[in-house]
């Protein structure tokens, strides 16, 4: 009752169309049409996918490791400075 229920797929009324020509080729070789349907697609490999996460991984730790000590060098010299011109109201 709560499942949903799918329309079903008609089902194609025309022949599947092939290709024939009545004209002789114009070279001697055969030429082969792809399959209908059929996409071409690009295949990776898993070692290239893992290679460019790796290499992603390491330069945001990289990038992240720069901005701690950009962060960390500013404080240090804010309190230097803070320490030196308290020292030298003195």
């Amino acid at each position: 009752m709560l499942r949903p229920k799918l329309p079903v797929a008609p089902t194609p009324t025309h022949p599947t169309i092939t290709a024939q020509h009545s004209h002789a080729p114009a070279c001697s070789c055969q030429h082969v049409a792809p399959a209908p349907g059929s996409t071409p697609s690009l295949s990776v490999g898993a070692g290239v996918v893992g290679a460019v996460v790796l290499v992603g991984v390491v330069l945001t730790a990289l990038l992240t490791a720069v901005a701690v000590s950009a962060v960390s060098v500013a404080i240090a010299a804010v309190v230097l400075r803070s320490l030196l011109r308290a020292q030298s109201r003195r």
